[in-house]
């Protein structure tokens, strides 16, 4: 087996285009994090304020990116919907970076700007991206059954009792 069809047996389109628009996400994080580390006035801050808007803007490029590109053939038929999820996901994945970087900021005492950033922006964010593809495949871009209708007015498998009122 050739390496190239090896790679793509072991890491299909999905996962590799999902994880080149993390990576763009994630380098977005990373220079915004460190930004406003570096800029009053959130140099005396908390570190967890610069990490909480730098994921803001690094979560916006993300949706973008996976919307357009990752899962752009699936469609949920409702975007709200899928705005919703991914920012309840993101918000959940983002609980792993701020777990990470208040244990080792906070408790452990390690308060280095290399330490911020290894607990945030390593170890934080590979939990993270292991639960949002997770998350994103099954609840944000699942494509819904080509045989289900999208809206309660259409759909015949309800018991009559459920069934809408014309």
């Amino acid at each position: 087996m050739r390496r190239r069809e090896l790679i793509e047996r072991l890491l299909p389109r999905e996962v590799l285009t999902f994880l080149a628009v993390g990576g763009t996400g994630y380098v977005v994080d990373v220079v915004a994090f460190n930004l406003l580390r570096s800029m009053h006035p959130f140099a005396g801050m908390d570190p967890s304020v610069a990490r909480t808007l730098a994921l803001a803007v690094a979560m916006w490029v993300t949706y973008l990116g996976n919307r357009s590109l990752t899962w752009r053939d699936h469609t949920s038929g409702n975007r709200r919907r899928e705005v919703s999820l991914f920012v309840l996901f993101n918000v959940i994945g983002f609980g792993f970076s701020i777990v990470t970087l208040v244990l080792s900021h906070d408790v452990l005492g390690l308060t280095s700007r290399v330490a911020d950033n290894i607990s945030a922006n390593v170890v934080g964010l590979a939990l993270g991206t292991v639960f949002r593809y997770a998350t994103y495949k099954r609840f944000v871009f699942a494509t819904l059954p080509t045989n289900m209708p999208s809206t309660p007015q259409q759909r015949t498998d309800l018991p009559a009792r459920e069934a809408p009122v014309a």
